[in-house]
């Protein structure tokens, strides 16, 4: 019995100098088994670089579990991060490469990741969002140029009045 038959019938393509690139790990396996079964017990052949070949191909397919895992973390935290901008200005690319600028007020979550829902209508991909912007840089600081929050101007605090250091009067 030749490992193809092993195989039922079916044959792996090989590229370049490996063959084994090319097979499931499920085929890998049957091919392993075969080739154990099929050998003389008084020759035994050298199975160290089918052993070797096995442990590449499960590395490979731990690497490709690892990659799509990190691939839906990323979603996740770009869903989550297009979350955070709801109720805020932003200024993009719409999908119809148009710059706009306005309100998101939700965010839909496709296959090509996170999509900002403007109040206007608009769409913007969340990777083509390319500034926050607050309301003060679009209509102006309500207090003055001053940048302070507070309406008087006065940005010293209160003093404490349960600190030890404060002169007490009579």
């Amino acid at each position: 019995m030749s490992v193809v038959e092993a195989l039922n019938g079916v044959a792996p393509k090989t590229s370049g100098t490996n063959g084994f690139d090319a097979l499931s790990s499920e085929q890998f396996m049957k091919i392993v088994l075969t080739e154990l079964s099929q050998q003389d017990p008084f020759e035994p052949q050298d199975t160290s670089a089918l052993i070797q070949q096995l442990s590449d191909l499960r590395s490979i397919e731990s690497n490709e579990a690892l990659g799509r895992q990190l691939g839906a973390l990323v979603a996740q935290n770009e869903l989550a991060s297009a979350a955070g901008l709801i109720g805020k200005i932003v200024s993009g690319l719409d999908t119809n490469n148009t710059r706009v600028i306005d309100y998101v007020v939700s965010v839909t979550r496709t296959a090509d990741g996170a999509i900002l829902n403007l109040q206007d209508g608009a769409r913007v991909k969340m990777s083509q969002v390319d500034e926050i912007v607050t309301e003060d840089v679009l209509f102006g600081d309500p207090f003055g140029s001053g940048g302070s929050t507070d309406p008087d101007g006065a940005d010293d605090p209160a003093p404490d009045e349960d600190d030890d250091d404060a002169e007490q009067t009579p």
